[in-house]
């Protein structure tokens, strides 16, 4: 368990960097990787502990904190800030492994792990493990990652099939330079392949046992505050992605505001004219709204972990409606914004207008999508089920 100082501390190194964050943004955008001077800075700031457990010399922060450091990277830089978020949520999910596996990924108490749930490889069963073979679209960070954790399919004896997560080291994985898009072009989100590795069975789990935290043969399993609803805790971290990105935009938007007129009209100081007070208003609020929804499932993913138990299927749809819908609280805070910014916010060294096209981008991920996940939620709510295994 983290205590408040180790959490003040990593909080004030984060935004001592964001300034260097948002002035690498455009490089890193030219690049489609974040600069090594950001992940630098992360790992002196002790970012990349915070999801190691204690045992292996980590931070062991709770959910509610990591959010918390995600949200202040994010606020810097859209693109650093997805990639702390698939970091530290995957490492936690490499927590959910075999003694033997934690010992290897997380020696030096500091982790960066990537992490792909579409089941697009294929593990064949040899002596002492299996054989990976496929290739993995869409994979953040496996750039700058150490491990890899990706879902493949098995053919058991009877015919069946049944998916399981590899956790692979990126060294044996081939990676394409394959990413250039319009949003999120710094995350470096390359396709990746694997060609016949070999993957151990202690690192090897059923993801429906790792969705539940219930995977064996770990000291840390049960009732350790820290066997969190997989997804639920995973869409925890991608929330405060996007309130990071919401955060930062109003701060980009209020320092441009001194000495900026609007054109065509008298107004001399947009800071002066009401509409432009309204629209910063609207922004904070809708900021803070989401905000607000997070602590609510903070609170339930917490209880359940402190507790040994997970949380109902209907509370899980609960929670991926309302992680969907603080992401769009935060997208519609960057929108009025960028509306209320004039035509010069399109210069390419406007910092806002990366942070609109990067949030819209994010806001497309499947497990973002707001009408997908509000079915979810809204089909619990008039008594049906979730219409989805994926909890």
């Amino acid at each position: 368990m983290a205590t408040q100082e180790e959490l003040n501390s990593v909080l004030a190194a984060v935004r001592e960097a964001v300034p260097i964050l948002r002035r690498n943004g455009a490089e890193a955008e030219e690049r489609r990787w974040i600069p090594e001077e950001n992940i630098d800075l992360l790992e002196k700031a002790g970012v990349f502990r915070t999801a190691v457990p204690r045992a292996h010399g980590g931070l062991d922060f709770d959910v509610a904190q990591q959010a918390q450091v995600i949200t202040e990277v994010a606020r810097g830089c859209p693109s650093t800030g997805w990639l702390t978020m698939v970091w530290l949520t995957s490492t936690a999910a490499a927590a959910l492994y075999p003694d033997r596996a934690q010992k290897e990924v997380f020696e030096g108490g500091s982790a960066r792990v990537s992490i792909v749930f579409a089941a697009t490889g294929t593990l064949t069963p040899v002596d002492g493990g299996y054989r990976l073979n496929g290739t993995w679209r869409f994979n953040s960070g496996v750039r700058g990652a150490g491990w890899d954790l990706l879902g493949a399919l098995v053919e058991r004896p009877d015919g069946t099939e049944e998916e399981l997560v590899a956790l692979v080291p990126t060294a044996e994985l081939s990676v394409a330079d394959d990413w250039d898009v319009t949003a999120g072009a710094a995350t470096g989100s390359s396709t990746t392949t694997a060609h016949d590795v070999f993957v151990p069975d202690h690192r090897v789990v059923p993801l429906d046992e790792a969705m539940v935290s219930g995977t064996g043969n770990r000291a840390n399993a049960g009732a350790t505050g820290r066997n969190y609803a997989l997804l639920g805790y995973i869409l925890s971290g991608v929330a405060a992605a996007f309130v990071g990105m919401a955060r930062g935009g109003l701060d980009v938007f209020v320092e441009r505001l001194p000495g900026r007129g609007i054109t065509y009209t008298e107004w001399t100081e947009q800071s002066l004219h009401p509409l432009t007070q309204q629209q910063v208003a609207v922004a904070g609020n809708k900021i803070a709204a989401a905000e607000a929804l997070a602590s609510t499932w903070h609170r339930e993913l917490q209880a359940a972990a402190d507790a040994g138990t997970q949380p109902s299927d209907t509370d899980k749809a609960v929670l991926r409606g309302r992680t969907a819908y603080a992401a769009q609280l935060a997208k519609e805070a960057v929108e009025v914004l960028f509306t209320a910014s004039g035509g010069s916010v399109i210069r390419r060294t406007e910092p806002l207008q990366r942070v609109h096209r990067d949030i819209q981008g994010f806001s497309l991920h499947a497990l973002v999508q707001l009408n997908t996940n509000l079915e979810v939620h809204g089909r619990v709510l008039v008594g049906l089920d979730p219409g989805t295994y994926f909890l």
